[in-house]
C-alpha cells in the first residue's frame, strides 16, 4: 500500500471519511492539513485537537514546546484556538493529567484507536463536526 492510498482510504475514529484538521496553521505528519498516520509515523500523530493554553503548557512541560515560533522550521508556534494533529500518546498523557484539549472526531485518524479509548475521545469531543 502506498502512502497516497493509505492517506486517501483512512477513516476517522467514528467510521466516516476523515476531514481536514487545519490548513492554517498547516498541520499533519505530512504537513498536508490532515491527521494522517502510517508506518512512518512512530509518534502516531492522529488526534486532531483544538489547542488550549492549558495543553500548550502541559506539552511544553513534557518536552514538546508547541507555542514558541521556530522560523527555521517554518513553524509560527501555536495559539489557543488553533487546530493541530497531536500524538495519541501525548493526548492520553494530557487527559490523565487533566489538560486534554477537545478533539475533532471527524478529523482524528482511526489509528488513534490503537492507543486511545473511543469513549475518552467522545467525552472530549469538540462541537465542530458540522463545520
Amino acid at each position: 500500500m502506498t502512502n497516497s492510498n493509505f492517506h486517501s482510504a483512512a477513516r476517522n475514529v467514528i467510521g466516516g471519511p476523515r476531514a481536514d484538521c487545519s490548513l492554517d496553521p498547516l498541520t499533519g505528519w505530512r504537513r498536508d492539513g490532515r491527521c494522517a498516520s502510517g508506518p512512518d509515523d512512530l509518534g502516531n500523530h492522529s488526534v486532531c485537537v483544538l489547542v488550549t493554553e492549558e495543553f500548550l503548557q502541559f506539552s511544553k512541560a513534557a518536552g514538546n514546546d508547541l507555542s514558541t515560533p521556530r522560523p527555521e522550521l517554518g513553524f509560527a508556534g501555536l495559539r489557543p484556538g488553533d487546530c493541530w494533529c497531536v500524538c495519541a500518546g501525548r493526548w492520553e498523557e494530557a487527559r490523565r493529567g487533566g489538560a486534554a484539549p477537545l478533539v475533532r472526531l471527524d478529523a482524528t485518524h482511526e489509528r488513534a484507536l490503537e492507543v486511545l479509548d473511543l469513549g475518552h475521545l467522545q467525552a472530549h469531543a469538540a462541537d465542530t463536526e458540522t463545520e
